[in-house]
């Protein structure tokens, strides 16, 4: 079997990041696992709790930082230390149900030309998310945005953004990959420098799939599974809405506005 890393970013909710640690190292009997979780100056005193936490195994590493430096800066924390065959990128309201890392890092090693990809992931009630999506033009934001509230045309171009229209039973090629859950090869990771540090938070996970896609080809695989709790952040707040737009703005300036090809 390849070696394995995996990484969470952390801020505040101890008991959920535990839980996400626990169920990992649960389903991952890989000796050689590499699991960082990296606490990002949680303000609620989670990264001491976690640096304190006996998780009973030798593969956790807890580096609980000063301040909050970001979820990519998060994920490159890491970075050097990292001598895996392929690393996840994993959100703290992820579960395991089974032993999905190791199967999936030796299918998308096993798969020629392929540096990512991502598992189906469902919410704690069973149901289907819909993360897989085409790669972002400024028209499929605004109907991601607008969809649940106007519908119509909206969510039209928003079922087409999430691929909806596409048969997602079977693996395919897709062009972003949800930083909720990545698979990507590790010397490909490396190589491409990890998240560009200019994004603080929103399209990071965008802008890296962009980058892998210069490496190779990124794929949904449904065949592995998992479940996310999914706690999107409501755009109500001004500082978050602003981030967002200056997140937005920093992307389609890099990889322009264009439609992509899946």
């Amino acid at each position: 079997m390849p070696k394995i890393s995996a990484c969470i970013v952390a801020y505040c909710d101890y008991d959920e990041v535990c839980a996400a640690v626990r169920s990992i190292l649960h389903y991952t009997p890989a000796p050689d696992l590499a699991l960082y979780v990296v606490d990002n100056g949680s303000p609620d005193g989670c990264g001491r709790q976690l640096a304190e936490t006996d998780f009973g195994d030798s593969r956790v590493t807890v580096l609980p930082l000063e301040k909050n430096i970001g979820f990519g800066k998060g994920h490159n924390y890491v970075l050097d230390r990292l001598t895996s065959d392929v690393h996840f990128i994993l959100n703290p309201d992820i579960l395991l149900t089974g032993d999905v890392l190791e199967d999936m890092a030796a299918w998308l090693l096993a798969r020629p030309g392929a540096a990512m990809a991502t598992p189906q992931l469902r919410y704690p009630d069973g149901k289907l998310q819909h993360l897989p999506r085409r790669k972002p033009t400024p028209w499929l934001l605004l109907a991601r945005q607008l969809a649940p509230k106007l519908g119509g045309c909206f969510k039209k171009a928003d079922d087409h953004y999430t691929m909806q229209d596409e048969d997602l039973t079977v693996p395919r090629r897709i062009e972003f990959c949800s930083g909720s859950f990545m698979a990507v090869r590790t010397d490909v990771f490396k190589e491409i420098g990890g998240f560009d540090p200019g994004y603080f938070m929103y399209v990071e996970d965008a802008d890296l799939t962009q980058k892998v896609l210069q490496k190779g080809t990124v794929w949904l695989a449904p065949q592995f599974s998992a479940i996310h709790a999914w706690h999107r952040a409501p755009m109500r707040d001004a500082g978050k809405f602003k981030m967002q737009l200056v997140s937005m703005g920093r992307y389609f300036k890099k990889w322009g506005c264009g439609k992509g090809s899946v």
